[in-house]
């Protein structure tokens, strides 16, 4: 029963990918990786919370509040809800930047305002770097999840027909694809989280999970920690909107309205946690010997709820992999085809960045069959190097004069020191070693304009208010 309903659920995703199609026909580059920027409040609200609230929902947060207790989640929840205002004030800028440069990707923005090709090669280069390691992260979650509900398939096959999933939902209309996809997700994913809480509030009850969860994990913070969660929602809030894919996002918007309104419900989505967290708490009280803490929500879903209700967890679970993929390879894709490969025509930057989603793919799933442990240590880097992006993007939005080169050797300064940090292990006394790279990014950016400016070196090109030097 569970796997019949699994499979009605994906195959009208697939249905829904197909009638995202109806009246577009004919994508042009713009239409499918941006939709034209013709996408309401609805659209906009459900294609971004379902890059936001992905797997990692469901098999990281629970896993973690399993292994390591309610201090866990106080950074987890404060930078998402700290993010939220930022994205309200900087998300329509980033959008009438975007209308204004033509822009599909991140990049594109850095190319319009600074005017700099070696600037926009080196933002392109490394947001993919960074990006890497996400595809394999959503492999490892997709196997994670049904390994929790019990359904024993093979890594390898689960891998390719996700692979092959993602590629069929781009294919069809790209990111309009995803925005229908996203309405489904998102309500299966909400029915799953608050009907698996609500299970535990009814048969096992809340005051006796909360009691014998706490007998296991610690409630109180020591300094370090606290040190930990401030600095760590500080920094993950400026990089939240800095992924490539969360700025192409907010290009599909018809108007910078559209995204602030999106922006103000958003954090109603934070009302699925409390349930996670009774599902976690479950897990604890019930002493589930689990082979991770990953498998916590999927554990108690499967202690509670009838066949078929499990059948549309793993459709809750697959179907917010398989976005955060599709996501990626829509940013990733064109990034290479636009930015990264010199004069390439839009004509044929739709079709090649077709040839490139599908290269992607294949590394993805090779490095999750060969190097697991690598990707997924090198997934922590990811924020630690697209949130450099910040100090750049913010010149971008207030207009302000700063050199290409500045803003360039800014950013390689903040990422080269975080992965010297990241892989060194430096003790920063739990101070988020991400915000340190970034408040160095900015004094090297401040630095190297002040002095070009004072040196008189005018062969360097700099920004204006409208994109020139």
């Amino acid at each position: 029963m569970a796997t019949a309903v699994f499979l009605g659920f994906i195959l009208f995703s697939l249905y829904l990918a197909i009638r995202s199609k109806k009246g577009s026909s004919k994508q042009d580059v713009h239409d499918f990786f941006c939709a034209s920027g013709q996408f309401g409040a609805c659209l906009v609200f459900f294609l971004t919370a379902g890059e936001i609230y992905s797997i990692g929902t469901m098999v990281g947060f629970p896993g973690g509040i399993y292994a390591k207790g309610p201090t866990y989640g106080v950074w987890f929840l404060g930078y998402i809800l700290l993010a939220y205002p930022l994205g309200y004030f900087i998300g329509p800028r980033i959008w009438a930047a975007g209308k204004r440069y033509n822009a599909i990707t991140l990049p594109d923005l850095f190319k319009g305002h600074y005017g700099s090709r070696a600037l926009e090669l080196l933002v392109g280069t490394t947001a993919i770097l960074f990006l890497l390691p996400w595809g394999e992260l959503q492999f490892t979650g997709l196997i994670a999840a049904f390994k929790g509900l019990g359904w024993n398939f093979p890594p390898t096959f689960l891998i390719l027909i996700a692979a092959a999933l993602a590629f069929t939902y781009i294919a069809i209309s790209g990111v309009r694809s995803s925005a229908y996809i996203a309405v489904l997700k998102d309500i299966l994913m909400v029915v799953a989280i608050v009907v698996t809480g609500a299970a535990v509030v009814s048969q096992a009850g809340i005051s006796h999970v909360f009691h014998v969860a706490s007998q296991h994990v610690s409630n109180t913070m020591n300094t370090r920690q606290l040190t930990f969660s401030m600095s760590t929602m500080l920094f993950q809030s400026l990089g939240f909107y800095m992924l490539p894919v969360g700025v192409q996002f907010f290009f599909t918007a018809n108007s910078g309205d559209t995204i602030r309104r999106t922006q103000m419900v958003m954090p109603l989505y934070m009302l699925m946690y409390p349930f996670l967290v009774l599902a976690s708490y479950y897990a604890l009280s019930q002493h589930l010997h689990l082979a991770s803490p990953n498998e916590a929500f999927f554990a108690a879903a499967t202690r509670l709820l009838p066949e078929w209700l499990l059948g549309l967890v793993a459709a809750a679970a697959s179907l917010s992999g398989l976005l955060v993929l599709a996501g990626l390879c829509l940013a990733i894709g064109p990034i290479v085809t636009r930015n990264l490969l010199p004069g390439m025509p839009e004509s044929r930057q739709k079709r090649g960045a077709k040839f490139v989603i599908v290269v992607y793919l294949a590394i993805s799933i090779v490095m999750t069959l060969l190097t697991p442990n690598l990707m997924l240590t090198l997934i922590n880097t990811t924020l630690y190097g697209v949130t450099q992006f910040f100090p750049g993007v913010l010149v971008i939005l207030l207009s302000l004069r700063v050199r290409a080169v500045a803003v360039a050797l800014g950013i390689l300064t903040g990422q080269v020191l975080a992965i010297i940090l990241y892989t060194c292990q430096t003790d920063l006394g739990g101070f988020n070693l991400g915000l340190l790279c970034l408040v160095v990014n900015v004094a090297v950016m401040i630095g190297v304009n002040v002095a070009a400016k004072l040196g008189g070196v005018g062969a360097l090109r700099h920004s204006s208010p409208h994109g020139r030097a």
